[in-house]
Parts: C-alpha cells; structure tokens; sequence
C-alpha cells in the first residue's frame, strides 16, 4: 500500500520577516520547565535567590555556541564548503555534548565566581538538564533527523506509536527508527529516577554523576542505531567515544571523592555550602558581635 504523507511543518509562525521554528520553540520549551524545576529546588536547598537565572544568563548562549561549534567541527567537510550554513541553527546540528561541555565549564566558572558549591548546583540541576534533554528530542522530531536505520510501517505500528509519529518517520519514500523518541524516553526515565534519588540523600556530586553515568550509557546504545552520526574516522562515532569517556571518568570521580572525604557532604545538607563566602562571613561577623553584646 502507498500513503500521501506530509510531515509536519517545520514553521511554528511568522512574525514579519521572522519565521520562528519548532525545533527552537521546543528547545525553549524544555529549557524554561527545567530552570523552574531547578530554581525551585534551589530555593528548598539554600542556594541564594535567582542563582539559576544569573546563571544561565550566560551559561544559555555558551551552550548553544559550544553546541554549534561541536557540530560543526565534526562536520567541517560540509561547513568548510558552505560557510553561510555555519549559523543556520533553526535548521538543526545542535549536538547535546557540546552544550554540556560548554554549560558545564561555565557553571564551574560562575560558581567559583560567586564562591558556590559546584557540586552543590550541578546535583540541583541534574533533573532539569536530563528533562529538557528529553523535551528537546521532539525539536529533532519536528525537523525529521536524529532518527535511526530503515524500517517498515509495520514494525512502527507495532511499537503502538500514534499515527502523527509514524507519518513523521517516513522520509523521501522510507520509514526510519524513531531513535528520537528512544531517547526521550530513556531520559524521561533518568529524570523520575533523579527525582527518587534525592530523598536517597546520596552525597554531594553524586546525583550529578548519576546523571551522567545514565544518560551516556542510554546514548552510547541509542547512537549505534543512528544513520546521522558525527564520526571520528571511518570507524568511531562521536557521541559513543565521547560517552565512555564520561562514563568512566563520573565512576572515577565518585570513588575518588569518597576516598579522599571530598564528597562527605550530602544532598539534603543545608550546611552553607551553597551561600557565597561573603555571605557567610557577615553571618559569623553578625553572630559574634551578638556574643558580645
């Protein structure tokens, strides 16, 4: 049987001569829920008022820039050729490794800057980075990549997808894996099991590690299946390479914290970890000068 199928368009509106696209509204989208979920918690936990939207006022264009930047670096002998492309992000080529890497050293540099525990906000933050990770997923959806090998219509069918996947799936004459949504719902799963193990009360950078132990490992398996891949050689894919190599240094770092007394704290400790040394200076300059009075 052959079907007439449209995809879904790709425009979200128009505004003028501005078109805006799913794929950023989506993005968007997931970033707002988790800086909610995480400036929620942030408060419960001690951390000073709007420390996440401080944040992510510069940690937001880094991590597209280094998102970019990633991409098109492993990509270079399509950029190199088409230069006018390089800022063409509306059309997708926003690798998730590459946002990490650059939100992550910028968070390390905000809160050395504002003397914050690292750990402290990136165990905060971890539910809503694997949440708008899985939210994000949907914006490759929209633009019809990040999908796996060929299929039939029938293996779709039996996965009980709804019908507007399956038409999303069937590009120039095939119908592909939807390894989008595998992954959206693998870090859907990460993010209720982020959630569980804070009343856990692991210690202090292990539910950041956590994250990263779970999502690299669900990405390792789910980049196998895909046909897009940014490649190392002929041979290695990226975001495989790249997920073992966090995977082994996340289980390095928490053994080496507990062994050397790093990680002694634990994620339900509201010990001051989190206010700036300013702060807690005037604190005990306030205390003391009550014990004299």
């Amino acid at each position: 049987m052959i079907y007439a199928i449209q995809p879904l368009d790709r425009v979200a509106f128009e505004l003028g001569p501005l078109t805006v696209y799913w794929y950023g509204v989506i993005i968007g989208i997931g970033a707002l829920l988790g800086f909610l979920i995480a400036n929620r918690e942030a408060n419960k936990r001690g951390l000073p008022k709007d420390v996440f939207a401080d944040l992510l006022i510069f940690a937001i264009p880094i991590a597209i820039v280094s998102a970019r930047l990633y991409y098109v670096i492993f990509r270079w002998d399509y950029y190199g050729e088409h230069p006018g492309q390089i800022v063409a992000i509306w059309e997708g080529g926003l690798a998730i490794h590459g946002g990490l890497i650059g939100a992550v050293i910028t968070a390390i540099v905000f809160c050395k800057k504002r003397g914050i525990s690292f750990w402290k906000l990136a165990d905060i933050a971890a539910p809503s980075i694997i949440l708008a990770q899985a939210i994000g997923r949907w914006g490759n959806f929209m633009n019809q990549e990040a999908h796996g090998g060929p299929v039939t219509r029938d293996f779709l069918e039996s996965l009980q997808l709804p019908e507007f996947i399956i038409n999303q799936m069937y590009i120039d004459g095939t119908y592909y894996h939807p390894t989008f949504l595998y992954e959206s719902v693998w870090n859907l799963a990460g993010f209720l099991l982020l959630i569980f193990l804070r009343r856990v009360n692991l210690r202090r950078g292990e539910l950041f590690l956590t994250y990263v132990i779970w999502y690299s490992a669900g990405r390792f398996f789910i980049e196998g299946m895909r046909t897009d891949s940014l490649m190392i050689g002929d041979m290695l894919r990226t975001a495989q390479v790249i997920s073992v190599v966090l995977i082994v240094t996340a289980v390095a770092l928490w053994i080496y914290r507990r062994q050397t007394g790093l990680a002694r704290a634990h994620y339900l400790d509201n010990d001051g970890a989190g206010v700036p040394k300013k702060k807690k200076a005037a604190s005990k300059q306030k205390k003391h000068s009550k014990k004299k009075k």
